[in-house]
This record gives C-alpha cells, structure tokens and sequence, in this order.
C-alpha cells in the first residue's frame, strides 16, 4: 500500500528540483552479443515480438554476419538482407504483382529491423528510411488499396495510412489505431491490418509521437495531433466521423487513452492496450522497468528518443510530466473504454490499467494472469488477443 500511495504522490508532484537532484538509479546491464543473438533467434524461432513474420534461417544467417553490438554493424546486415528483398520486388513488379508485393514487405521488415528500436546511428536512420521507401511499394500494389493521408500540422504534416475493407459502406466507421514504441504505423498496417480487414472494419495507422514520421516529440499537449487528425476525418465523404474507435498499443496506449479524455465527444470508444498512464513515468518504475528483459535491447535508447533527451537524468526528470494523473485527467468522463493487458508486464505497470478501471467513467477490462507486456504468453500471442479480444470489442462499439 505504502508503494501505491508513494507512487500516486510522485504523480501529483512531477519532476522536481529535489527529484532531480536523486543520484541516479543503477541499471540493470543490457545483453552482451552472444546473449543478444541467442535472444533475437529465440524470438523469430518461436515468432514472437518483434520478429513476427521474419524466416528463422534468414534471421540466422544475418546474425552469423554480426559480431558486436555495434549499431553500424547491425544495421549493415540486416539492410543487405532488405536489398535482396527490395531488387526481388523491383524485378517482379512487372509481371508479378502478387511476388512484388511479398518482396517489398519483405524488404520492409529487414530494413525495419535494421532500424529497431530507435534510429540512433547514420546506418540505423538510412536502413528507417530505406524501409519507408519498401513500404510505400507495397502500398502502390496492396489489396485492398492503402492511401497515403497527409495532413497539414503546424508547418509540418501528419502521415498516416487508410484502408477501407472491399466492400464497405460508405461513409465507414473507423479505427485510428496508433503504433508503439517501436511498432510503428507500419507494423500495423502488416500485423493488424488484415485482422481489420477480415473484421470488416476501416482503420488508419498512424506514429504516435516521438517516432518514425510522427511531426512532433512527446510532450504535454502532443495530443492535439489527434485533435487535427479527428478534424481531417470530418472533411471525408467515406469516413462516418462520428463512429470513430481510437486504439493504441504499447505506449500508442498512452495516447488512446488521452485522447479518449481530450477528444471524449468526438469518439465511440477507445482501446488501451498496455499503455502507460501514472505509474509507469515515476522514476522508481523507470529504474526498474529499463532493465527488463523482455525487452530485446536498448530500451533506454528507445525511450529517450521519443522525447529527444540524451542521457538517463534529463529523461528521469522529464517523464513524470506525461502521468494522467497528474494532468489531472483520469476523474474526466471518456466514451467507452476497453483496457487490456497482462499482469506479469515487466514495461508497463499492471496498475496503471487499474488506476484506469477505478477511476472516472465505467470501462471493460482484459487482463491475461499469466501474460507479459500487452498480455502476451504463449497461449495468448499478440495476434491472439488483438483478434478474440480487441477487435471484436471494436466491432461491437462501432455498432
């Protein structure tokens, strides 16, 4: 009990001269390389996150072509395995749509990997964009079509992707499904997009802020880039703007859940799928929660870049800001809420999901006794719940 109060007055307090001044909080140590090989292979292995989809004989020979854990190195292997893929589609393009479209996905998902879980090198930021670039090519060839939606912001503009089922209905419901930490608007379109589509269900993959093509940082008020999204939507003749559904995973969570508060009039319900809301930004959780290992690597690198800070202190002191409660958010009435996670999460605290549950408007809940980060386990895979769980309850609300 005591850890629970400790933690709801770290919230209401935030960032401090005092807290500042803490010395800082020893790490656990990353994986050494042979521990980080024998890890990534064990994850394509049994394909879990994040190498969903990815071949294990592939994966094998690209880390038998690694020897550190230097981040030039990394990304030069797997970017040679995205160009094998990226030239296969090119050729195919022609006469084999249906080859193509494979190859460029592939291509996609190497170059991707090359860039997990934060673009921190030259080589790391030019495999990203080399997988952008794979991506866009499998969009030109999907079925059904994938749209490119820009959307003007501040100087800068909001990227996302829209992809209604064949034979939808006209104006459609819609998910704005937002990706994660390192899952980004593509990675849903890949792993979420067909589950959508089978459902019969429209949705828009969009950054949450911080990554990849999102034009803004994590900061207090970086929701009012779903605020512009939410105004784009009511300008489309085949979006019913006001059966709109917002779901994120991961820390795209974070996001659906604040803008269910912000936004509450403009949406039918939200999805939160192992988001942080309090807990998660106290610096005692972050000392413990940075060095887990089910996360594969550089997760402090990953987390710090999101807000653009470099080194452990200025990310400890800036986090707290970013807790629900302490925005002062979580008594505020929200549309319909379903709340999913595991209770073993080592990222994200399983009470953040229940300071949700009990606080402001009734909501649903999912939790896996057994499950890992977003619910995970190996009787419960991501897909899994995404599919029985998730969209299913999506379905029912956008009634």
């Amino acid at each position: 009990m005591r850890a629970i109060t400790a933690a709801i007055v770290l919230g209401l307090l935030g960032a401090t001269p005092a807290a500042a001044q803490q010395p800082l909080p020893q790490i656990a140590p990353e994986r050494t390389w042979p521990e980080l090989k024998e890890a990534v292979q064990e994850r394509v292995n049994r394909q879990g996150y994040p190498l969903t989809g990815f071949d294990a004989g592939e994966v094998r020979q690209i880390l038998d072509r690694i020897t550190s854990r230097d981040p030039e190195e990394w990304a030069r292997s797997w970017s040679a395995a995205g160009e094998t893929h990226f030239a296969a589609a090119e050729a195919a393009k022609a006469g084999d749509p249906a080859k193509a479209r494979k190859e460029y996905l592939e291509a996609w998902k190497y170059f991707g990997f090359g860039a997990w879980p934060a673009q921190t090198s030259p080589g790391k930021k030019a495999s990203h964009l080399r997988g952008l670039e794979a991506f866009r090519g499998y969009i030109k060839l999907a079925d059904p079509p994938i749209e490119i939606i820009r959307v003007p912001f501040e100087g800068k503009e909001i990227v996302a992707y829209l992809q209604l089922p064949k034979d939808a209905i006209k104006p459609a419901p819609l998910v704005i499904s937002v990706g994660g930490l390192d899952s980004y608007k593509e990675y849903v379109v890949d792993q979420y997009g067909p589950i959508y589509m089978k459902a019969g269900i429209a949705y828009l993959a969009i950054d949450m802020p911080g990554t990849s093509e999102a034009p803004l940082l994590i900061d207090v008020g970086a929701e009012r880039m779903f605020s512009r999204l939410l105004d784009h939507l009511r300008t489309r003749a085949d979006i019913d703007a006001n059966r709109v559904v917002i779901q994120g995973v991961s820390f795209g969570g974070h996001w659906s859940a604040r803008v269910a508060y912000t936004e509450a009039s403009r949406l039918k319900g939200a999805v939160v799928w192992a988001g942080p809301t309090d807990g998660y930004f106290q610096r005692d959780w972050q000392a413990k929660a940075l060095g887990t290992r089910e996360y594969l690597f550089d997760l402090f690198a990953a987390r710090a870049a999101v807000y653009g800070v470099k080194t452990l202190g200025e990310y400890l002191d800036y986090v707290p800001r970013m807790s629900l409660r302490t925005a002062g958010l979580l008594d505020k009435p929200t549309p319909a809420m379903l709340l999913v996670n595991g209770a073993k999460d080592s990222q994200v605290p399983i009470d953040d999901l229940y300071i949700l549950m009990k606080s402001g408007s009734p909501k649903e809940a999912w939790v896996n006794p057994e499950g890992g980060h977003v619910g995970r386990n190996r009787e419960w895979s991501d897909n899994r719940i995404f599919a029985e769980v998730i969209v299913s309850w999506i379905s029912r609300t956008l009634r």
